[in-house]
């Protein structure tokens, strides 16, 4: 049977820890590296509600993309919401493990899989990295054919998994693009150069009013471009989970579950 080193070593392969952010925290947070691991579970972010799920359809093991203790905490008592998560884990037998900028630049990362997912064809990276130009921060490709602003938004609300943030759009509608930028989670440091870029579009998530303002008011001074399509952090990196529990499964030959739960934190929209 596999372990739970077993699959680490899978993801950080493909997920070297080196390459993420200095600011960033990947890795084994909860559980021992020697325990056995018949199944794993997949979700962008470790809440309660999906470590209750992980725990109930039996995992030994769940890898999320977001880290549990991003920021500093001084206790994990049970009290908080750190803590409650931590005796969960523990008391359930599950370890918990993540991989998150280092998952945002790889080859079959969270870019990757959000091009895939909405169409965009001959991806490379948005901001190739200095070491290696193969990988880095986001992706630039095209759809096969030009498509309406509108209905591209429409194929994105599709493809990634509704929320309550749904699909912003700025932009034409009717305008045809071809040319796509995508960047899964928080993406406005990167207007300017998905503007640069020349891009028809650019995709991603948490666009704030100044940023997104801004890039449009640049825009509208050379022919519209980019248009701004803005969805949730959580949608945005959902589609990196099934191709990474694929490759857990054919290299342990562990049963794998990518998590259905919408970890969004916003649950309603009024007057929609």
């Amino acid at each position: 049977m596999a372990t739970v080193n077993d699959v680490i070593e899978v993801l950080e392969r493909v997920f070297p820890p080196a390459t993420a952010e200095d600011w960033d925290v990947n890795g084994l947070a909860v559980g021992d590296r020697s325990a056995s691991v018949s199944r794993v579970h997949f979700a962008v972010d470790p809440t309660l509600a999906v470590i209750n799920e992980a725990i109930a359809a039996g995992a030994q093991m769940l890898v999320t993309h977001h880290p549990l203790m991003l920021r500093g905490v001084t206790s994990v008592a049970a009290d908080t919401s750190k803590g409650s998560i931590v005796h969960r884990l523990v008391l359930g037998g599950c370890a918990l493990y993540n991989a998150h900028t280092n998952a945002d630049i790889a080859h079959g990362g969270v870019a990757d899989a959000l091009a895939a997912a909405l169409g965009v064809v001959d991806a490379t990276p948005l901001v190739p990295s200095a070491a290696d130009a193969s990988v880095g921060p986001g992706r630039i490709g095209r759809l096969e054919s030009p498509m309406p602003l509108g209905a591209f938004a429409d194929r994105v609300a599709t493809a990634l998994p509704p929320t309550a943030h749904g699909v912003r759009i700025a932009g034409d509608l009717e305008a045809n693009v071809v040319k796509v930028a995508v960047m899964g989670g928080s993406g406005d440091s990167y207007l300017d150069v998905a503007r640069a870029s020349g891009v028809d579009v650019y995709v991603t998530a948490d666009l704030r009013h100044h940023p997104a303002s801004d890039a449009r008011e640049l825009a509208e001074l050379s022919g519209g471009k980019p248009f701004l399509v803005d969805v949730a952090h959580f949608a945005s990196e959902w589609s990196w989970l099934a191709a990474t529990a694929g490759r857990v499964a054919d290299a342990t030959g562990t049963d794998t579950f990518v998590s259905k739960l919408n970890t969004d934190p916003w649950t309603a929209r009024a007057g929609a």
